[in-house]
């Protein structure tokens, strides 16, 4: 019989590799960074915050990244060829599966690795202005969305 707390091992890991990473994203950016996180302005930051949204949202929810999410779950075929998709039990699987399907947990990581690109290089500012204009238009859609469903109501 598994017990939740086995699953507290394979956290604890993922948990040290991401302080690791950041330790080392930190000391890189010392050393090879273009810019430094106390020259950041509002800008920026509004920016690097729309950005990570716009991944987690990818991540975690997007139909276009469902096959990424798919690699870590558990297959299961039943007799009428349907297949069926299920978290495994316990595992580094199974972490990664809670950590894509958490976009509060999911979100840790992609601050992170949105940050760190931002001061690394400016090679990066292109792509994190698309996800950020991307995250803004998802945003209106959203708010559109809504405000159809208000007046369909009414």
């Amino acid at each position: 019989m598994i017990r939740i707390t086995d699953q507290y091992f394979w956290n604890f890991v993922f948990s040290l590799f991401f302080i690791g990473m950041v330790v080392m994203g930190v000391i890189i950016l010392d050393t090879e960074g273009h810019l430094s996180y106390q020259e950041l302005e509002t800008f920026d930051i509004v920016i690097i915050s729309l950005a990570t949204f716009r991944v987690i949202r990818l991540f975690t929810y997007d139909t276009i990244t469902r096959f990424f999410r798919e690699q870590f779950y558990n297959a299961t075929v039943t007799k009428s060829g349907k297949v069926t998709l299920s978290k495994p039990v316990t595992g580094p699987r199974r972490t990664i599966a809670d950590l894509l399907t958490c976009p509060w947990c999911f979100g840790l990581w992609a601050a992170s690795t949105v940050t760190f690109f931002y001061l690394l290089t400016p090679a990066a500012y292109f792509p994190i202005l698309i996800l950020a204009v991307a995250a803004i238009a998802s945003l209106l859609q959203n708010i559109s969305r809504l405000i159809s469903q208000k007046t369909d109501i009414l």
